[in-house]
């Protein structure tokens, strides 16, 4: 019982590193093992409500990728990544040289560097098997409880694993081949190392996770949003539809994100709330996140700390990140978007001027140089503009053009005072349509790991801009291995049934 407890203080206080005298240092952090999670809850099934948080601390937390480097900070850490690989994110400063070497497709094309291959890897199905020990632990893959809190528990933890190895699937395959072996697939805790499953068999667990966590979180009393709900896992199943490139999955993937939008439950960010420094889990237009606060011990080792030049952070000192050149030029000026990105320079706003970093979206609002430490501004993972973004998308590609174009101008409409900005909107179709579609939903989520995703269902090629630190100017295609991850050679000697290629 001892045991029990102390794990339990454990996940409920799980702290990531603090920052030492030095600037720049930070000294690893330990966190509760997957041997104890599944250990407590296999003890005491009633606490899985904790052993969720557990996991949900798991993903902001400091080097749990395993290599103590300072890139390697959770889920977050490779929606940056990913977003430096689309290239609609520019690498601009090197000091540090931190991200340097994967804006440079370094250490994607070396199977043995740590970053992002292993980091990844071990990130991800850590959280699978986090999720499958909860799953194990209330009943199996095929429990179908009756108590409306343990419906909660398996929903979360389902949709959680769904959520892993879709992201797996996205940074390990080139595009979605149902025939193509991808990646092991592992579905109960303990299992010994695999072979790969065809990316097929992926899908089909990952749909029928977030199928079953969809029907077990219907009537789910939400604590808050730092936990997944009905229409969070509904609206990750959009994203699994949409990457599939099947009519019959857009439909779906149309119709649920429309369903989302429906519920009322959350409101589109409006003007002031996109340069309003993306900092509060309570932001109406947020979906899912994690409420950061000082008890999580977060410093540079962070998002925030390699995004805002307002925290404690590498991008203050020169190692900047901000969006490409090109992209930016093609936002309207009377697009609040473009007043998101921009150079500060001192308490004057250069709204344009190089190295276009995102100070006017993710910033601490006391705006000092600096000035947040530790962390407490949050992270998002999904807000509700996604779902509007996307059922255009869905309906644009399926040859419905009102939907489409009614879906898009009411984004539109936070974005500019002025219908007459985007009156153009009324005349496009087709592939035209699909493409305006592309470009709004890139300058929105510059940042925030989305345009990686994009990249992918879409089969895009950009051309990067002039404020890329390495190729400026060299197109990148979606196929390019460069930009898909490499299976890490350490995972490939551990085990042998995965050794036959890397990708």
């Amino acid at each position: 019982m001892k045991k029990i407890i102390y794990i339990l203080v454990i996940i409920a206080s799980l702290s990531l590193s603090s920052c030492s005298d030095d600037f720049l240092d930070q000294r690893p952090t330990s966190f509760i093992s997957n041997e104890d999670l599944g250990e407590t809850a296999l003890i005491n099934p009633s606490i899985v409500e904790g052993n969720l948080r557990g996991i949900y601390n798991q993903m902001v937390t400091a080097y749990i990728g395993g290599t103590g480097s300072q890139e390697d900070f959770g889920h977050k850490s490779f929606d940056l990544m990913s977003d430096l690989l689309s290239s609609d994110l520019a690498q601009v400063g090197s000091s540090y040289n931190r991200f340097v070497g994967l804006a440079n497709f370094v250490w994607t094309t070396d199977n043995t560097i740590n970053l992002p291959n292993y980091t990844a890897w071990r990130f991800y199905y850590r959280i699978i098997n986090s999720a499958n020990l909860i799953i194990a632990a209330n009943g199996g893959n095929d429990a179908i409880p009756e108590s409306d809190a343990v419906k909660g528990v398996l929903g979360q933890a389902k949709t959680i694993r769904a959520f892993a190895y879709f992201y797996l699937s996205q940074y390990f395959a080139i595009k979605y081949d149902a025939s193509a072996k991808i990646l092991p697939l592992y579905i109960n805790p303990g299992e010994p190392g695999k072979a790969k499953s065809t990316m097929g068999e992926i899908y089909t667990q990952i749909i029928a996770d977030l199928e079953s966590g969809i029907s077990f979180m219907n009537g789910y009393t939400w604590p808050n949003k730092a936990s997944i709900n009905q229409n969070v896992a509904k609206g990750i199943l959009v994203y699994v539809y949409a990457s599939m490139g099947q009519s019959d999955k857009n439909i779906l993937a149309q119709k649920l994100a429309d369903e989302v939008i429906n519920s009322g439950e959350f409101t589109m960010m409006d003007a002031d709330e996109v340069t309003g420094g993306f900092t509060t889990l309570g932001t109406p237009g947020w979906m899912w996140g994690f409420d950061i606060t000082i008890a999580n011990d977060l410093g540079l080792v962070s998002w925030h700390g390699f995004m805002d030049y307002y925290s404690y952070s590498y991008q203050a000192v020169g190692n900047y990140r901000g969006i490409d050149r090109g992209l930016y030029d093609k936002i309207n000026d009377n697009d609040i978007r473009k007043f998101q990105h921009g150079n500060p320079a001192g308490d004057t706003w250069v709204e344009g001027a190089a190295p276009l970093i995102p100070a006017r979206k993710f910033y601490n609002l006391n705006l000092v140089q600096f000035g947040q430490l530790p962390i407490t501004d949050d992270y998002v993972y999904m807000r509700v503009t996604e779902m509007y973004l996307l059922s255009a998308e869905m309906s644009a590609v399926e040859g419905n053009d009102a939907a489409a174009k009614n879906r898009l101008k009411q984004v539109l409409a936070k974005r500019f005072n002025d219908p007459a900005d985007y009156a153009y909107v009324d005349a496009l179709s087709g592939q035209a349509l699909v493409n305006e579609i592309v470009f709004q939903t890139k300058i929105e989520f510059v940042g925030e790991g989305k345009s990686y995703l994009l990249m992918k269902r879409r089969k895009l090629s950009n051309t990067r801009g002039s404020n890329h630190l390495n190729r400026a100017g060299e197109t990148i295609s979606y196929d390019d291995p460069r930009v898909t991850f490499s299976i890490h050679q350490r995972e490939i000697t551990d085990n042998p049934n995965i050794s036959e290629g890397n990708k």
